[in-house]
């Protein structure tokens, strides 16, 4: 997701140290402003690390500190209980608040309660001390605050980018404490924090209030925390909070969750795993949305990459197509906004290429990064035209495809003139950006191509999924162009198709190994490793039918399948790491796409053995949250998945792999054009015996059905609801 160096030994991210991790994050989000705070609430104060307050790409707070005595309390329990609202229970430690007075251990009672609103673009919080010992008590609390105003790259710390914009001293104004930052950008960042009941200023960022409780009694301070960004510097007071703000706030944001759950396909089987899976995938989607221009996209990932990515945010559109269509659209039309229009060797620019990540922070303002945007993606060109055809199926309506005319013929012009490298007919990629990304499809770390011995692949590289996304993206845009009474140019995207597949199954195929290489790399000499690149190519339909048992033999086989997904490389081979960031890690997306490609071509027995090892390895996760990717320790060794560490969580497309895997199992074909929907083979997953699907749609119609288990290999369907006009068909076989 993040470009940031050319030829790093390492991943695109992982250079960073893992004091940053931020693994164990309670994480709040809501549009474009999202906290990350510890297990017990606070955001540490000083050091490195990954916590605070963010917006726009600007860390405005950075630490954030309670303390009862001069002791910081004890956690007990943190619970996110929605994407905005959060709960942490502290106690405390034994105190001497005064000489001659003790308070013993967890006598003090302590309950944060956290809500972020992206409309007022404030963290309210409400932390409420009780009282637990038989007598009355009285003890200091501390609350201490810093704000650096930190652009995410330099926190992250891939950047070498300087600020050279002024760093205020916080000031207290009528009990406000205020923090504010001129960026180099000229924009304007603040910071101001307000208090309810007033506190006593007792350092640069410290507020204090003494606190005395009877036996039993209850009582709270307030805190909002309100970010400013403007082009010119604020001089109103940012608002603040009063008795009324946090029910009513938590209320509305309640309302809107419930809203846009509403407006969406819903999922209930008997099955608690799944159910509970699907929720929590759909609320990382909710999480994730993301707005820029007033169109919504799925950003990619917290804490380091809420932002707009083309592979990424093409791929969870195209994961929840079934359950949150108007995602789709809406991203298209925001990639088409930003679609390449020069050429331009310091940003990997060149004319009708999808971008492959924007930033809007200081570094990205001032030109200090490339990510402006940064294009330097060989398959989020593909992917555009892939997910507006399979919008378009599901829509069934041309409208987007004509809107986008324009964007379409560049990104093909693209695929056929910058991208043939060697006019080889492979679509290829080579860095030309300075700080750009040496790898640039879905393995973009520095070392994610490889060959048998070890080495680097060298560029040029063909991948060998993305030749699948070109051969996919001609033969279903040639039936568009042919809807669109233009049968001359969809016949000539599918004799390119044709062609593309036939020299693909000539050259990448390693006859030696059954298999096909990773990648052809400079003078097309094959990346001879057995990798998980060829399972997304069965997607594709790019690969002969013949060597489709070969294909996915290899892939389950004990050096791929850890017993919880297929690794990314073997552990046959010589760069295996199952803790290397695409040199054997699972990753629950990629997986997904892989078991599509199962599906598609029968393989169903394949398909469940990698739809179950990934559902049941987020049974293991907190929360059932799939996170970015895991290690590919086999399952027999450990009997739970091995967390990556600094995966993150929540992440888009691992948020989308199980509602993709799933709309696959059940076998829904949309034929949006025909007012029909084909249910091809449907299968359900082992733990389930029944599943009703509500509120999806197909062109116009909306339709609820209900999956039952008759036996061990047959599924019956029912139509229990149906508005609109819609065809039906149940194909068992």
């Amino acid at each position: 997701m993040s470009a940031q160096t050319a030829n790093a030994k390492g991943s695109r991210h992982r250079s960073v140290s893992y004091r940053l991790s931020t693994t164990n994050a309670v994480i709040l989000k809501d549009a474009d402003i999202f906290f990350l705070a510890k297990r017990d609430g606070s955001v540490p104060l000083g050091g490195k690390h990954g916590f605070g307050l963010y917006y726009h790409d600007c860390r405005f707070l950075d630490g954030y500190e309670l303390k009862v005595g001069n002791v910081q309390p004890e956690g007990l329990v943190a619970a996110a209980a929605s994407s905005f609202r959060a709960i942490f229970e502290l106690t405390n430690s034994e105190l001497a608040p005064a000489p001659g007075v003790t308070i013993k251990n967890r006598r003090i009672g302590i309950k944060w309660e956290r809500i972020i609103e992206f409309g007022k673009l404030t963290l309210l919080d409400r932390i409420t001390f009780r009282n637990f010992d038989i007598a009355p008590i009285d003890f200091p609390v501390l609350l201490t605050f810093q704000a650096g105003f930190q652009d995410i790259f330099i926190v992250h710390g891939g950047s070498k980018g300087k600020r050279t914009g002024k760093l205020r001293a916080p000031v207290w104004d009528s009990g406000v404490l205020r923090f504010a930052y001129k960026g180099v950008d000229k924009i304007y960042r603040g910071l101001a924090i307000h208090f309810l009941p007033d506190v006593e200023p007792t350092g640069d960022g410290v507020a204090k209030l003494q606190m005395h409780l009877h036996s039993g009694e209850s009582q709270d301070i307030r805190v909002s925390l309100v970010l400013a960004e403007s082009s010119e510097e604020a001089r109103g007071q940012p608002h603040g909070y009063t008795e009324s703000d946090f029910g009513s706030v938590e209320d509305a944001m309640r309302r809107t969750a419930i809203e846009w759950a509403a407006k969406h396909t819903e999922i209930e089987s008997d099955s608690r795993l799944l159910n509970e899976t699907m929720e929590r995938s759909l609320a990382d989607h909710l999480i994730l949305r993301s707005t820029l221009d007033n169109d919504h996209y799925f950003a990619g990932g917290l804490p380091w990459f809420c932002a707009l990515f083309g592979r990424d945010s093409l791929i969870s559109a195209l994961q929840m197509l079934a359950y949150s269509p108007s995602l789709a659209a809406q991203t298209l039309r925001l990639l088409a906004r930003f679609q390449g229009q020069r050429v331009d060797p310091s940003r990997d620019e060149e004319p009708g290429k999808i971008h492959h990540e924007l930033r809007c922070g200081e570094l990205a303002n001032s030109k200090q990064i490339a990510q402006t945007p940064y294009y330097g993606s060989v398959d989020a060109t593909p992917l555009f035209l892939i997910l507006l055809c399979e919008h378009a199926a599901w829509s069934g309506d041309l409208t987007l495809f004509h809107q986008l005319r324009s964007s379409v013929e560049a990104a093909l012009e693209w695929v056929s003139k910058y991208g043939d490298l060697d006019k080889d007919g492979y679509l290829k990629y080579k860095c030309k950006a300075k700080k750009g990304l040496a790898n640039q499809g879905w393995k973009d770390s520095g070392n994610g191509i490889v060959n048998e011995d070890g080495s680097l692949a060298e560029p040029p590289i063909a991948l060998v999924e993305v030749q699948g996304y070109v051969y996919l993206a001609k033969t279903l845009l040639a039936d568009l162009y042919r809807r669109a009474a233009e049968p001359d140019r969809a016949d000539q995207l599918l004799q390119e198709a044709a062609k593309l597949r036939s020299h693909f199954n000539q050259d990448f195929w390693l006859q030696d190994k059954n298999f096909y290489a990773m990648a052809l790399q400079n003078h097309n000499q094959p990346a001879s490793v057995i990798s998980s690149n060829p399972g997304q190519a069965l997607w594709s339909g790019i690969v002969d039918s013949n060597r489709v048992k070969l294909v996915a033999d290899q892939l389950m086989r004990e050096d791929m399948f850890s017993g919880w997904g297929i690794r990314t490389l073997s552990e046959r081979e010589r760069r295996y790491n199952p803790i290397g960031y695409h040199l054997g890690t699972v990753w629950p997306h990629d997986n997904s796409i892989i078991a599509i490609g199962l599906r598609k071509y029968g393989l169903d027995d394949d398909f469940q053995h990698v739809f179950g090892g990934i559902l049941e390895a987020a049974s293991r996760f907190e929360h059932h949250r799939l996170p970015e990717l895991f290690s590919g320790f086999a399952r027999k060794d450990y009997g739970v998945p091995v967390p990556y560490p600094e995966a993150c969580h929540p992440q888009v497309w691992a948020a989308g792999a199980i509602p993709m895997m799933l709309q696959t199992a059940l076998g829904l074909v949309p034929l949006g054009f025909e007012k029909r929907l084909r249910i091809v083979r449907p299968v359900l997953p082992d733990s389930v015996q029944h599943l009703e699907i509500r509120r999806l749609k197909v062109a116009n119609a909306t339709v609820n059905l209900r999956f039952e288990r008759t036996s061990n290999r047959r599924v019956a369907v029912k139509v229990l609801q149906l508005d609109g006009e819609l065809d039906i068909s149940v194909e068992p076989e």
